[in-house]
């Protein structure tokens, strides 16, 4: 492979040899946009079901080459890898790669690549958890301002499509993982965010040191803003660590009085002492702890960093409010479902790690826990000690829920336990009546599993709807038996 392969640009693509790696909501639109440049593109994807063949046939009419069954061959003559999210940089295709000198973009680089001149800027966000709430968030705002946006990448709409469809955009409010950041060197925001940082996807990217490299990529020649969590040290380090443009500021968020250059909480008001003229006297005030939905502090917290990113952009303090006024929460993510009995039950399906679960406890007083699952190699020692003092009771159901049992025997040995026996997903529901029993009126029955879905459900969509339907059936009367 020669270096003028290596320095491949979208401009230089016609005739060549693309192999694209994996199919889903990136492969398919990357495939079509090179095809659509001229090069000769061969999709490979492990995976050799129903879905991947429709999807196949729908690229083979195109005139793209589609190995299915088969992700760990490079074909030959490969120029060119384009990435789908997911695969690991050990992957054997790449690892050929690498012995053949053949370059890797990820979707979100072609993406960049690929955008015109008069492209809207990206206003990307990344970190450990909340991405898609403050997102969404982001996406509110600016619409609020009279701006033409949408909420795109990780969150499930391909920036590809995007990039190349004809809808005008002022501004795109980005959803970045870590496994996109890593295979695009070339992105360069007009403002970045790292929410949070906590162990996860190490398998993948190999240690925490490297983990968070990758999300601190975001910050790589921002032009305005580099947004990080006071309260998480470890994001501001990156920003520090970034190569950015000249004037490009730090901008902090906190639930605490925010400093001059950050967003903050005073007295139940969401204020901005960053983009005002006087940052040392002055704070802006942006909107209520109540226009939050809902006011939980990580949700706060996402609101503040959504609101940054948003005023970096110019939108005025009036849009903040409207927008996360107007804002609605994805299904999943400390939904409230009902209250039984004077019991509130909130499904936080979402929370697939201990660092969302955390916040999540954090959120409410008395709680009896819905937990476990896959615990992806977590430990849980920490989650419990901090979470300790609000448990009313728990309920483990999942393939690792002993992980969670020694911990809670460890720190938390008076609090009442259940331990589930099946992995079921009947089991469900047998989980809600064990919570309802334990629960007081006044407490929150909390499924925030900390783990991982696939042990019983397809996603944790599947294990969300599967505790709603069980609140559902318990407010009702009804049993599992009385469909």
């Amino acid at each position: 492979m020669t270096s003028d392969a290596v320095a491949l640009d979208v401009s230089d693509l016609a005739g060549r040899q693309v192999t694209v790696a994996g199919l889903g909501v990136s492969g398919v639109p990357a495939a079509r946009a090179l095809r659509g440049l001229g090069a000769s593109v061969t999709v490979v994807n492990g995976s050799d079901g129903e879905p991947q063949r429709a999807q196949a046939a729908e690229l083979e009419a195109l005139g793209i080459a589609v190995r299915l069954g088969d992700g760990e061959t490079l074909p030959k003559g490969t120029e060119l890898i384009v990435t789908t999210p997911g695969w690991k940089p050990t992957s054997p295709l790449f690892l050929a790669a690498a012995e053949a000198n053949v370059p890797i973009w990820g979707d979100v680089e072609l993406a960049w690549r690929l955008r015109g001149e008069d492209a809207p800027p990206w206003l990307a966000v990344t970190g450990t958890n909340g991405k898609t709430t403050t997102v969404r968030m982001l996406a509110a705002i600016l619409e609020a301002a009279g701006l033409r946006t949408a909420a795109v990448g990780n969150i499930g709409v391909s920036l590809l499509d995007i990039v190349l469809g004809d809808t005008p955009y002022d501004a795109l409010a980005v959803e970045l993982s870590s496994y996109q950041l890593h295979w695009a060197p070339s992105l360069r925001a007009h403002s970045g965010a790292v929410l949070n940082l906590a162990p996860d996807h190490l398998d993948w990217h190999g240690s925490m040191a490297a983990y968070a490299a990758d999300k601190g990529r975001i910050y790589e020649g921002n032009q305005v803003a580099c947004v990080y969590n006071v309260a998480d040290p470890a994001t501001e380090d990156l920003v520090r660590a970034a190569d950015v443009e000249e004037g490009c500021r730090a901008i902090g968020f906190t639930l605490g009085t925010p400093g001059p250059s950050q967003l903050g909480v005073v007295e139940n008001i969401l204020v901005d002492r960053a983009f005002v003229a006087d940052r040392q006297k002055q704070a802006q005030e942006l909107a209520e702890v109540c226009d939050v939905n809902p006011p939980a502090p990580h949700n706060i917290a996402n609101a503040l960093a959504a609101a940054a990113l948003a005023r970096a952009f110019g939108v005025p303090p009036k849009a903040v409010r409207d927008g996360l006024r107007a804002f609605r929460p994805d299904p999943h993510r400390v939904e409230h479902v009902t209250d039984v009995d004077g019991v509130a039950y909130i499904d936080d399906s979402k929370a697939t790690n201990t660092h969302a679960a955390e916040a999540s406890l954090g959120a409410y007083e008395h709680i009896v826990w819905i937990a476990g699952g896959l615990a992806k190699g977590a430990t849980f020692d920490e989650l419990v000690l901090t979470a300790a003092e609000r448990l009313r009771g728990v309920v483990l159901i999942g393939a690792d829920r002993a992980l969670i049992r020694e911990a809670l025997a460890r720190h938390a040995a008076d609090v009442p336990v259940v331990d589930l026996d099946r992995t079921d997903t009947g089991a469900m529901a047998a989980a809600v009546r064990e919570a309802a029993r334990l629960a007081r009126p006044g407490d929150t029955v909390l499924m925030a599993p900390a783990c991982a879905s696939m042990d019983m459900f397809i996603n944790y969509n599947k294990r969300g709807d599967a505790f709603a339907a069980a609140v559902q059936d318990l407010a009702s009367g009804r049993g599992p038996d009385d469909q």
